[in-house]
C-alpha cells in the first residue's frame, strides 16, 4: 500500500482507498492552512515526537453523533450537583499544555510536540481550534481541545486531573454541539472510554460522505465563549 510523501504546498492524497490502519502520508508541515486542508479531507496528524509527521485517515473511523451521547447515572449526579463549572476558549494554551503533560497509562511520553502546541494555538487565534475547560474551586481540573469546521468538531485530546473532569467536558461539549446544530464529533480512533460515552465505529467511506455534507454548514469561527451563551 502506497504512503505518499508530502513536500511543499498543502496538497494531500485522496484518502478514499488509502490504508486504513497505516499512515496515508508522511512529511510536510503543521502550517495552519495545511491542517485545515487536512481536516476538510478527513485527515489528521498523529506521530511520535522523534518521528516525521504522519497523516492518518483510519478505516473504520470513531465518531460520536451529539444526540447519541451516553450519560451514566453517576455522571448525571455529578452534573446535577454542580461539582464542576464549564467554559469555552478561556484557557486554550493551558488546556493543550495539560493534554501534552498528563501521564497516560501504557504510553511513554506524548505525541503532542512543541510544534503541535504552536500550530494549534495559532489555529485557536484564527478562531478554528477551541478548548473546553472544566473548573473546580477556580482551578482548571480538566478539559479538551479540537478543531471546528462546518458542522463537524474534530476532537484532538483531553485531560483530567480529578475523576470525571474530562468526561464532564466531553458530555457538555456534545450537548452544546447538539443544541447548535452540529452533526458529528470526530473521535478518530477507538477507545473503550469513548465507546462508553456513545461513540461508534463507522466506515471511512460513510465518514467522508457525512463530513462532506457537514462542511457545507457555516463554521462558527471565533471565540466560542463570546459567540454562544452557555
Amino acid at each position: 500500500m502506497k504512503i505518499y510523501e508530502l513536500t511543499s504546498g498543502h496538497w494531500f492524497p485522496n484518502p478514499q482507498g488509502g490504508p486504513g490502519d497505516m499512515p496515508l502520508a508522511i512529511g510536510g508541515d503543521l502550517h495552519p492552512d495545511r491542517l485545515l486542508k487536512a481536516y476538510e479531507m478527513g485527515i489528521f496528524p498523529w506521530y511520535n515526537k522523534e518521528d516525521p509527521i504522519l497523516w492518518w485517515s483510519p478505516d473504520p473511523r470513531m465518531v460520536l453523533y451529539p444526540n447519541a451521547i451516553k450519560i451514566s447515572k453517576s455522571m448525571r449526579k455529578v452534573i446535577r450537583e454542580g461539582v464542576f463549572t464549564l467554559s469555552f476558549d478561556t484557557a486554550f494554551e493551558e488546556v493543550i499544555t495539560a493534554c501534552q503533560n498528563i501521564p497516560r497509562p501504557d504510553q511513554e511520553g506524548t505525541w503532542i510536540s512543541k510544534d503541535i502546541v504552536s500550530s494549534y494555538t495559532e489555529l485557536h487565534r484564527k478562531g478554528y481550534a477551541h478548548s473546553v475547560e472544566v473548573w473546580s474551586n477556580k482551578c482548571l481540573v480538566g478539559g479538551l481541545y479540537g478543531v471546528s469546521l462546518g458542522g463537524a468538531f474534530f476532537g484532538e485530546s483531553m485531560f483530567s486531573n480529578i475523576s470525571n473532569a474530562s468526561k464532564f467536558a466531553f458530555i457538555q461539549l456534545a450537548e452544546f454541539l447538539f443544541e447548535k446544530g452540529f452533526d458529528l464529533i470526530d473521535c478518530q480512533v477507538h477507545t473503550d472510554h469513548l465507546e462508553s460515552l456513545g461513540a461508534q465505529r463507522i466506515s471511512r467511506a460513510i465518514f467522508l460522505s457525512q463530513l462532506s455534507t457537514s462542511l457545507k454548514k457555516h463554521t462558527f469561527q471565533g471565540d466560542w465563549g463570546s459567540l454562544f451563551s452557555l
